[in-house]
């Protein structure tokens, strides 16, 4: 975790922010006490990829496509 003072926090804030979007947590002090933290907001958080490709398979086997095919449904989407 960086920590800047509030001075530095403004003139250099793009940076921090260019730093908080790659994950980093920031904390900004005024006269050397923590004042406030920068952090990506929750959603933005980075998932774990292994998680995320775990999730979309449960997601799959609970689809049923009754006997229709991706084919199918193309040339019924398209009429």
């Amino acid at each position: 975790m960086k920590t800047v003072g509030a001075y530095e926090a403004k003139t250099h804030l793009p940076k921090l922010l260019e730093r908080v979007i790659k994950g980093e947590l920031v904390t900004i002090t005024k006269h050397g006490v923590p004042v406030a933290v920068l952090q990506p907001p929750p959603s933005a958080q980075k998932s774990d990829p292994k998680e995320v490709i775990a999730e979309m398979r449960e997601f799959r086997k609970k689809l049923k496509l009754k006997g229709l095919s991706i084919r199918d449904m193309i040339e019924e989407g398209r009429r």
